[in-house]
């Protein structure tokens, strides 16, 4: 874990002025107006974002909890931190800011070791940023040439996408591409993957694309989406162990709130949006006793209420502005 600051090795005070927001790194925030509704930062609250990016919700929540508020911000990708500590001065007043690089998978341990006692709010907006998509030598994108990376922090090791395609067994390609990608030709193009890598190694992007293509049926491939995008999407999730951190880091969130405390998650897949979901509702479950008993003895008691009865999602106008928003769903509940 790496911190970023100015001043305070744990902290910075962001200045009212600044020189230039960090062009490369800019965020279009999903769901802004909505977010501010069920996150509902106050002034002197502690909230943290979970997945900083570009820090676009922050610099709305920084504005909404000063001046005397703390804003966490916590990503995997130290880019990220460093285009988020400029973005952040733009609209900042006198909110004390903790940046810290690491994975939220570790929350428990990210807020301890930063000396965070409790937070008001908890921000997860799920999925890669537009920043990491269209800086093609991150190796996300499946429109730019350049090393299958796909890792989020690559300093910190772990497998890379490359290391995915040239080792693991054709089933589990298969299972990683239709499980995470909800992609129908899954089956397909693991096979097609295996059988391009027993002539060569598969190591760039384009090279990847180009075996999808001749995967997919030229029928599948007219309108719709790119045909490697479900792909690299299944693997990028695959590298980075998303799914399998959301669950844990959520229970832990909850947690650390305060009472009346509320956690706000954007999903982009229909898995991450399913864990949302089930988490929320195990932990507002109420009495499971039958009826016909005289009194309680499950012991069941919720510890949150489910802010959203449906998922909240991006409207037509939003989506227009801004494409990538078209998959968004978001999900909110307050510790009870």
């Amino acid at each position: 874990m790496r911190r970023l600051s100015r001043t305070p090795p744990r902290s910075f005070h962001a200045a009212a002025s600044f020189s230039a927001l960090t062009t490369e790194y800019r965020h279009t925030p999903v769901l802004l107006a909505e977010v501010l509704q069920h996150l509902s930062p106050q002034p002197g609250d502690t909230i943290v974002d979970c997945t900083l990016g570009g820090a676009g919700h922050s610099v709305a929540i920084a504005k909404a909890i000063a001046p005397t508020g703390t804003l966490v911000g916590i990503d995997r990708d130290a880019a990220a931190l460093t285009a988020a500590q400029d973005t952040l001065r733009l609209g900042q007043q006198a909110t004390r800011t903790v940046l810290i690089q690491g994975d939220f998978r570790d929350l428990d341990r990210l807020l301890a070791e930063s000396m965070v006692p409790y937070a008001n709010g908890f921000l997860f907006d799920l999925g890669v940023s537009s920043y990491q998509l269209d800086a093609g030598e991150r190796g996300f994108s499946y429109r730019a040439d350049a090393p299958l990376d796909m890792r989020m922090d690559p300093t910190a090791g772990g497998i890379s996408a490359a290391d995915v395609v040239q080792t693991y067994q054709e089933s589990d390609l298969a299972r990683v591409i239709r499980e995470y990608g909800e992609e129908r030709w899954a089956s397909r193009i693991a096979a097609f993957i295996v059988a391009a890598r027993a002539r060569r190694p598969i190591s760039t992007t384009t090279e990847l694309v180009d075996i999808i293509k001749s995967a997919v049926p030229a029928a599948a491939r007219k309108g719709g989406p790119h045909p490697a995008r479900r792909t690299f999407q299944a693997l990028r999730i695959e590298v980075n162990q998303e799914l399998t951190a959301l669950e844990a880091a959520l229970r832990s969130a909850i947690r650390w709130l305060t009472p009346g405390g509320r956690v706000v998650v954007i999903a982009y897949h229909s898995l991450e949006d399913r864990i949302a979901k089930q988490v929320f509702a195990e932990l507002a479950r109420t009495c499971t006793c039958p009826p016909d008993l005289p009194k309680c003895v499950c012991g069941v008691v919720p510890v949150v209420r489910v802010l959203t009865r449906k998922a909240v999602v991006p409207t037509p106008a939003e989506i227009e502005r801004n494409p990538r928003a078209r998959s968004a769903k978001l999900r909110a509940a307050q510790k009870l």
